[in-house]
């Protein structure tokens, strides 16, 4: 796992790279503290933080080829590597390192873009081809880890791992997007390829870019694709699918477990988490170390079900406590390595567990995210179906509270607010047509927590249609998908790579250098979910149906039969705690707010009174707190660049390849 930087000018040469490419390493080093290394010629410079944990000793980057005519730089795995290094040295491919890096480059060279369906893995990649003079960049199908990208006035490409380090080029200036602010507080992030910055862009998961000429071409390799054939659906039965799963399950969480360092485990309780834990004692049934976090408040808190899972697997576990004033203190750091406005606070404990994981000497886990997308756990889903059941009889006074016993956890639809929660929930409930049905709600929602932009912010965004940008992202045959389907395509095209592999995951676990590792989504467990019966997955009511008949026996009967609980940490209380309170009242002092221009100093005002009122905070309230302190951390760390931005760290035994010179250390 690394950090990856690099710049590509079609002019004669690039201008002092030696120096721009050491400082943006040095923004990341986090993700790579191991080792760093730097490749430079006339046309390109790249450069890579190393997290060792394939290879230790002979891993380095960058690497060329054997004949020197091809460099790469690689942050990720690739899980499969061992066989496809069988594959290539049956061609003529000689190795001189165990690392898989080498397999990626040698799997190039063969294969061409090609060798992008032959990959099993999370990754980006550079790989420079000295001869053509072609930049070749790409990212794995879902996303998991990042690569961001901008094109200076020269016509100069810069490309990282992490948005920060193209803003340490002289000429790139951060500038907040309108219309991305909007889609942030609309979708809980933006849409890619946009980021929350002005001509800063992500390269979309499934996608590759050539560079050459000064010219960029992009191009998707995969997609995520439901199939609309009966023949091409899976056709057997109930059982003989969760047999297929498990297969494909155990293979994928068995090549997860290669590596050169421990491999440990995040169990939350939930039954996501327990299986992947139950599927790695199978197939290595030494002793694993699990990790989970604790909360002070009975409301967010699993520990119960953490120490049953991990008594009945026979796991050695640890659980750390993450307090209220944990996150508040937290919060801060967690923006500046998210780089995006964030609407709950969930990120933050993870990054607490992250970083208690590092402490315990430990770089690499296993973790059950993606199951809740691909075989259909989320509660979004069930409220379509419930939605979709209501329309039917719009007048209904029973069918409505069924929405109820979806979200026991918010107060406001409880008891005798009925009124309320036929209000809430329906929102354009006859408009079973649309194609962001399961969505519209959540979107619109959401979207209310845009009154407390200012007015020139709104100014910025007039004119954009934000769902005929969603629109015009759709397979071309989404029409056609089962609603299911199209609320699964929906929730992981935007929601998964975006937020939750980026906010709760890679963000936050290489801002303390730990690797996550994720066997839902092997691509060949999510193609295989994407042909399962909708009523595989969403049995009735009954979330991951197919999950819990493959884990029948394999788990406790309460992890099995428990509910569905989202994951969600405390939020208004967090920013009210007393080490916390200095930084939030300066942020959201009137002076402040009229300093950025995001938001409207009265309405701000307003709900911080509710707040300080001790009155009843419902969940919009809450997101709109954290958007607007995130946001504003934003500000301040990337456009003032102030006190709330970390200073700039030294950059240790950083390797540097000439192509006339000797290699030398920084």
């Amino acid at each position: 796992m690394c950090g990856i930087v690099g710049i590509y000018s079609n002019a004669e040469s690039l201008r002092d790279p030696e120096l721009l490419l050491t400082r943006m390493l040095a923004r990341i080093e986090y993700r790579g503290p191991d080792e760093s290394g730097i490749y430079i010629n006339s046309k390109i410079a790249l450069g890579s933080v190393r997290l060792s944990i394939i290879d230790l000793k002979t891993g380095q980057q960058p690497l060329s080829s054997e004949d020197g005519k091809y460099w790469i730089v690689f942050n990720g795995e690739i899980f499969n590597y061992v066989e496809l290094k069988d594959d290539l040295k049956k061609v003529g491919y000689s190795f001189r390192t165990e690392c898989d890096t080498e397999v990626l480059l040698n799997a190039y060279l063969e294969y061409g873009s090609e060798c992008l369906n032959k990959l099993n893995g999370q990754f980006v990649f550079a790989i420079w081809n000295n001869e053509k003079k072609e930049l070749f960049l790409a990212r794995d199908r879902v996303g998991i880890r990042p690569l961001f990208y901008t094109q200076t006035a020269n016509n100069t490409l810069l490309f990282g791992s992490e948005i920060k380090t193209l803003f340490e080029h002289p000429d790139v200036k951060p500038e907040i997007d309108p219309i991305s602010m909007s889609q942030v507080f609309t979708f809980w992030s933006t849409l890619t390829p946009g980021t929350i910055f002005k001509n800063i862009f992500e390269l979309a998961p499934g996608h590759y870019m050539k560079v050459s000429q000064g010219k960029k071409v992009i191009k998707p390799f995969w997609s995520l694709r439901f199939p609309v054939d009966k023949d091409a659906c899976f056709r057997g039965t109930i059982n003989e699918a969760a047999e297929e799963l498990e297969k494909i399950l155990t293979d994928a969480v068995r090549i997860r477990l290669r590596a050169d360092v421990q491999v440990a485990a995040y169990l939350s309780g939930g039954l996501d988490s327990s299986a992947t834990t139950a599927l790695i004692k199978k197939v290595a049934p030494e002793t694993l170390q699990t990790f989970s976090i604790r909360f002070e408040d009975s409301e967010f808190d699993e520990t119960p079900y953490q120490q049953e899972v991990s008594k009945y697997l026979g796991t050695r576990h640890t659980a750390f406590t993450c307090l209220s004033q944990d996150i508040g203190n937290y919060f801060p750091q967690v923006v500046w390595h998210c780089e995006i406005p964030i609407l709950r606070t969930a990120p933050v404990p993870m990054f607490c567990l992250s970083k208690k994981v590092r402490e315990n000497n430990i770089k690499v886990v296993i973790t059950g995210e993606g199951a809740d997308e691909m075989l259909a756990g989320y509660d979004i889903f069930k409220e379509g179906i419930i939605r979709e059941f209501w329309s039917r009889q719009p007048n209904s006074k029973y069918r409505p509270l069924l929405l109820q016993k979806l979200y026991p956890y918010l107060a406001q639809f409880q008891g005798k607010n009925k009124s309320m929660l036929k209000l809430f929930f329906g929102y354009q409930l006859q408009d079973t047509s649309s194609p962001f049905y399961s969505h519209v709600l959540r979107w619109k929602n959401t979207s209310a927590i845009q009154n407390y932009f200012s007015e020139d912010l709104k100014s910025g965004i007039n004119g954009s249609d934000l769902l005929e940008d969603v629109r015009k992202m759709l397979p071309p045959d989404f029409d056609q998908y089962d609603r299911l389907s199209k609320s699964q395509w929906l929730e992981s095209s935007i929601f998964m790579s975006s937020y939750l592999l980026s906010s709760q995951g890679d963000r936050v676990g290489m801002a303390n250098s730990v690797e996550g590792r994720y066997p839902f989504l092997d691509y060949r467990v999510i193609e295989f979910a994407a042909k399962l019966p909708p009523d595989f997955k969403m049995h009735g009511l009954n979330e991951k149906f197919i999950l819990k008949r493959m884990m029948d026996k394999r788990l406790p009967e309460s992890v099995l039969k428990r509910p569905k609980q989202a994951y969600r940490a405390p939020m208004a209380g967090s920013f009210l705690s007393t080490s916390a309170k200095a930084y939030v009242s300066e942020l959201l002092s009137e002076k402040d707010i009229n300093l950025t221009g995001l938001f409207s100093p009265n309405s701000v005002q307003k709900l911080l009174d509710k707040i300080s009122k001790g009155q009843m905070v419902t969940e919009m309230e809450n997101m709109a707190l954290s958007g607007i302190i995130s946001s504003q951390l934003i500000f301040h760390q990337y456009i003032l660049k102030d006190s709330f931005r970390p200073s700039i760290p030294q950059l240790h035994n950083c390797r540097i390849i000439h192509e006339k010179n000797p290699v030398y250390s920084l």
